[in-house]
């Protein structure tokens, strides 16, 4: 009888001290894992950003639109011709707004 209290009593020993142990290595991990806090800046910088470039793409095809009307004073030669130039600065307009925006993200990442 009494090497089965004994026996008893030391499992149970040994079982409250791997519980104490789990117990602490559980309170020592993160609970919450929250982001850095220079990635809150960056992301508000990336918004401002995009929204910049938002509105530089949305000027930029106003401008296109207004350039796009025929004039009343053009030939339909001269319109045509000039919608093929206009045509070729836009896009690359839209082109120069889009690359600069992929630079931007390369560095900040």
């Amino acid at each position: 009888m009494k090497s089965i209290a004994k026996k008893v009593i030391i499992y149970s020993m040994v079982g409250l001290m791997q519980v104490g142990l789990f117990a602490t290595v559980v309170e020592a991990s993160p609970r919450h894992e929250e982001p850095p806090r220079y990635e809150h800046h960056r992301d508000q910088h990336q918004r401002e950003w995009e929204r910049e470039r938002d509105h530089k793409i949305h000027e930029e095809n106003k401008r296109h639109e207004r350039e796009m009307k025929r004039r009343p004073f053009e030939s339909k030669r001269q319109w045509r011709e000039r919608m093929k130039h206009e045509n070729e600065r836009h896009e690359r307009a839209i082109h120069a707004i889009m690359e600069h925006h992929r630079d931007w993200h390369r560095y900040t990442r």
